[in-house]
């Protein structure tokens, strides 16, 4: 709002010769005749006369009385020496500042011309007397509500309004003098009776509220605050936002800039920023580096085996003798002596890589296809310090799911483990599961791993119908009781991927350091449903070596019972340390599911470490007998790093570091050759082709997320 100037109209250049409380034309008229001055005045805007504020008492103003019997006192009251005339009404309805106005009155304020005639008569004639007659015929009324632009005819202050009294007046007189000693003294005498009990009502410390310059049609910045027009602000409400912006000034505009601005920076910073940062669009991933395998190219015809056989297979490998001194064939032999073989989908014929995170065991590598591969006569599952799908470690898995499966026999592989023999971490792996679960897709293995189980019983239901939380698996989804009309691969049989693990290697830590670290083999049988308190009945297995095998402390948990063997490892079987020798060892198993004649037996080399028969799987609690496997079995390679496995020593473990196989070989029984993953009596190529998306997708997580059911059973109802 714009400052208001109260010296509007007055003219600068004369600031001390110009009186802004007169009329212009009195102005004119003062410059044209003989300057006189009011006797006892001063003008307040003279810097010479210039009153000190200090000789006005403004703190004990309250401290006079309502009523005096002294003009000077009353005047006194305001802080300014002027007549306490200011702002009162006469009986003719003329400003108090105008007492001479009426019609008896010398109307010394009606018109210029007139109060120059006027004025003029009175110096000629000195006629005092006559002035002292009208005055004591004025009226004086109450006081006049204060108006914010009072009406004013002139701005010639009548000299009766004045206070003469002191002699110290802010005011001088520009007209010319038509006072005498007894004209002042008679005013006063006249108007000192009717003020003793007004109140001052001015809002201008004491000064008449007429002697500011404001005229009627006067214009101010801020009238339209004290004068609204409803319509107008009607018709500018209607669009505020436009007409503000239009009338807006610099100032203004330029703080609407600035909220435009922190708007678009909080979008910037709160949206965009995070937006890009978490697509991945401002970071750049390192180029990939690719290792040339081998620069010969092989013919595609050659690179089709056409028998099981491995054709580098060394003749003296082509039987093997089994726990009852038979021969057992060989079925099946991979001895990776190809160098460059790949293993992403549909590159080889006996084995895939996954391209995946193995959730199961909440691993923290990621598998990749490039970490599997074949050189020097041996496949290489490699793990490094490979950031790979927002994981920091990637390495390799190889499996034969749905391509190469065998029902009974014996499996041999030579491996030499990964990194050393002394440090804790690592989790290589060599196992073998049922064709109808897929290692790393939890929706295909949920209610089918880890279950061999042929019974309709309380086996089957979730959590085994048992209170005190033994199992938390949701039920045999392919049990014996399976509806007729839902999905089952061969109903009346009870179907699951029961898992027999080759080897799991681990490192036996002592903390208390009185002894070096050693490694340890870890051969188990997965199944479920599970015993009591996950004990099988031990007096049906065999340990053939206790200084070196022993029964693991670990015997399963709510999701699988674990019954397992551990064995000492050397050093030199390890991949670093050893004195500079590496060497590769075998581990294996041999089986027969016959429910009387079967067993289940491991191997460290040629030795046998642990034996398991079908009778310490015998009924127990509220389950019933679980069968060794019948179940087609595809074989997993795979080397891990996971928290849910063994302590991880970081500072100790030195990557890349190579987990390698040197051969695979399968062998059975001359006339239960059973090699494929559809055998009779077991299928499962026509289930998986059907349930398919469990099978492809390892995002799934459940059976149900596949877009499928649990099939209903006879012990719930058909």
């Amino acid at each position: 709002m714009a400052r208001r100037n109260l010296t509007k109209n007055t003219n600068g250049n004369e600031y001390q010769n110009t009186n802004p409380f007169v009329n212009q034309a009195n102005q004119n008229y003062n410059n044209n005749s003989t300057r006189q001055s009011y006797p006892g005045f001063t003008d307040p805007f003279d810097s010479s006369n210039r009153l000190d504020d200090g000789s006005f008492d403004f703190e004990n103003r309250s401290s006079y009385p309502s009523s005096s019997t002294s003009t000077s006192s009353i005047a006194n009251q305001y802080g300014r020496p002027f007549t306490v005339g200011n702002g009162l009404s006469s009986s003719n309805g003329s400003s108090g500042s105008h007492l001479l106005q009426g019609q008896n009155d010398y109307n010394l304020s009606s018109s210029p011309n007139l109060q120059h005639q006027q004025l003029q008569a009175a110096e000629n004639d000195k006629s005092s007397s006559l002035l002292n007659s009208n005055i004591n015929n004025i009226k004086v009324d109450v006081p006049y509500d204060y108006d914010r632009y009072p009406k004013i005819i002139g701005r010639v202050s009548s000299s009766n309004s004045l206070n003469n009294t002191s002699n110290t007046a802010p005011y001088q007189s520009e007209t010319p003098s038509i006072s005498s000693n007894s004209f002042n003294k008679n005013v006063n005498n006249t108007l000192n009776g009717s003020y003793n009990n007004i109140i001052d009502f001015s809002p201008f410390g004491g000064y008449p509220a007429s002697s500011f310059p404001l005229n009627i049609d006067e214009k101010e910045p801020d009238d339209y605050l004290h004068n609204p027009d409803p319509v107008h602000d009607v018709i500018y409400e209607k669009n505020r936002f436009w007409n503000d912006l239009k009338t807006a000034d610099r100032k203004s505009f330029g703080g609407i800039l600035g909220f435009l601005f922190l708007i678009a920076a909080a979008v910037a910073v709160f949206v965009v920023v995070p937006a890009l940062t978490y697509s991945g669009v401002t970071t750049h991933s390192p180029p990939q580096e690719y290792e040339i395998l081998s620069h010969y190219s092989y013919p595609l015809l050659s690179a089709i085996r056409t028998s099981l056989i491995d054709p580098d297979t060394p003749q003296d490998a082509l039987k093997m003798k089994a726990k009852d001194g038979s021969n057992w064939s060989l079925v099946f032999s991979d001895e990776f002596n190809i160098m460059g073989r790949t293993f992403y989908e549909g590159d080889d014929q006996f084995w895939t890589a996954p391209d995946l995170h193995y959730d199961a065991t909440k691993d923290l590598e990621w598998y990749d296809p490039d970490a599997a591969t074949t050189s020097n006569g041996t496949l290489n599952l490699q793990m490094d310090a490979f950031k790979n799908h927002d994981l920091f470690y990637r390495s390799g898995m190889v499996q034969s799911w749905n391509q190469l499966c065998f029902t009974q026999g014996k499996l041999v592989i030579s491996a030499r483990l990964a990194n050393k023999g002394t440090v804790s971490g690592l989790w290589p792996g060599i196992w073998t599961m049922g064709n109808l679960g897929r290692p790393g897709y939890l929706a295909s293995t949920e209610g089918i791993w880890p279950y061999s189980y042929d019974s309709c019983d309380s086996g089957i239901t979730p959590n085994q119908s048992s209170p005190d939380g033994i199992s938390y698996l949701p039920g045999q989804r392919l049990n014996k009781c399976t509806c007729p009309g839902e999905s089952h691969p061969n109903r009346g049989v009870g179907r699951g991927a029961p898992e027999i693990d080759v080897i799991e290697a681990e490192i036996s830590t002592d903390a208390t350091g009185n002894r070096e670290n050693l490694g340890v083999a870890s051969q188990s049988l997965q199944l479920a449903p599970m015993d009591i308190w996950y004990y099988p009945d031990l007096d049906y297995l065999e340990i053939y070596n206790t200084s070196i095998t022993t029964m693991n402390t670990y015997t399963g948990g709510p999701f699988q019972q674990a019954l397992s063997g551990t064995t000492t490892l050397n050093k030199t079987w390890y991949e670093l340390g050893g004195n500079g020798v590496h060497n590769f060892q075998t581990y294996g198993y041999e089986y027969l599911n016959d429910k009387d004649n079967g067993y289940l037996r491991w191997f460290v080399g040629d030795n046998p470490t642990l034996t398991v028969y079908p009778q310490a799987l015998h009924p127990n609690g509220n389950v019933g007998w679980r069968p060794l496997s019948r179940e087609p079995m595809s074989i997993v390679m795979n080397l891990g790093v996971s928290n849910n496995w063994a302590y991880i020593d970081w500072p100790s473990l030195s990557f890349p570091s190579t987990f390698r196989i040197d051969y695979v070989r399968l062998y059975q029984p001359p006339n239960q050759i059973n090699v494929g993953c559809d055998p009779a009596g077991f299928p499962t190529s026509d289930y998986i082709e059907q349930h398919i998306n469990v099978y492809q997708n390892a995002n799934l997580t459940s059976f149900e997320d596949g877009g499928y059911s649990f099939p209903k059973h006879s012990l719930i109802g058909c």
